[in-house]
């Protein structure tokens, strides 16, 4: 399935895109996408639930906005460094072990909202990540027994203030969570509708110029190893996010470096998990 969750903000709803891409309300299932519903095995009662009512459920317009697939979660775990050549170009050793950080979840927004620049924000910058999605609650799991604890996937652009990050005492996290900096979406994708997440096409236009161009399969540390790994320091809830790594061509690693500014349109996609749009104000 892919879920979605439609509606002016703070007040959307869920819903499901169909294999022709239609969108149909599934309000009257009775549950948002959040921890309750991931934690209660809510994919497979939705799904139990169409084979029933599909049919009744109201159409969506392609006019009404998108907002993140899931409702917020308790946590959003980034891993830094995950691409041997995004480190090379952020000027980092690749890392041993995965480097991890949080992004709070007040930052999510819709794969379709503006992002507004923070006040007095120099440096800026784009991220095109994969996203995975935790369906059980995880904790000291084994990488072998890892997958069972995915829900599914998710297009994320993790917006990243630089100055912010590097150079503010070092402190990621402040350079990474400010509002409207992770949008997520279109939709979230169930586990059975990826092959291979380690094989996704991913990339990122800004202004219409490829700047971010490659795939999963560069991935230091898969999807198993992160969600153990992740799960031996803390647990992992139902709706949890961990946001995989950025491959090179972000701003930062540019010469002359390039950061985002009031105007500009950032474009991006993972193979399978649909194309996102952000403009940029100030």
């Amino acid at each position: 399935m892919k879920l979605i969750r439609f509606g002016k903000v703070e007040s959307e709803k869920p819903g499901v895109q169909l294999d022709n891409g239609q969108k149909i309300d599934v309000s009257a299932f009775g549950s948002d996408y959040d921890e309750k519903f991931f934690g209660s095995e809510g994919l497979k009662r939705l799904k139990g639930w169409l084979s029933v009512h599909q049919d009744k459920c109201p159409p969506i317009g392609d006019d009404i906005r998108l907002g993140s697939p899931i409702c917020r979660p308790s946590k959003i775990v980034c891993v830094g460094l995950n691409y041997a050549k995004h480190a090379q170009e952020s000027g980092m050793e690749v890392p041993s072990e995965p480097v991890l950080f949080f992004k709070a979840s007040s930052a999510i927004v819709g794969p379709f909202d503006e992002v507004i620049l923070p006040k007095n924000s120099k440096k800026s910058d784009w991220e095109v990540e994969l996203a995975i999605v935790i369906g059980a609650k995880a904790s000291y799991v084994s990488e072998e027994n890892a997958m069972d604890h995915v829900a599914g996937y998710v297009l994320h652009n993790d917006i990243s203030e630089r100055e912010y990050q590097l150079e503010r005492l070092g402190q990621w996290v402040k350079g990474k969570s400010c509002d409207t900096f992770a949008p997520l979406g279109p939709f979230l994708a169930t586990k059975d509708e990826i092959e291979d997440p380690h094989n996704l096409h991913l990339w990122l236009k800004l202004n219409g110029k490829i700047m971010q161009d490659s795939n999963t399969s560069d991935l230091i540390f898969g999807i198993p190893k992160l969600v153990s790994y992740i799960s031996e320091f803390m647990t992992l809830l139902p709706g949890d996010v961990i946001s995989t790594g950025t491959p090179f061509g972000v701003g930062l690693g540019l010469d002359p470096q390039m950061f985002l500014k009031g105007g500009d349109e950032m474009e991006l996609g993972i193979k399978g998990l649909g194309v996102a749009r952000q403009k940029v104000r100030t």
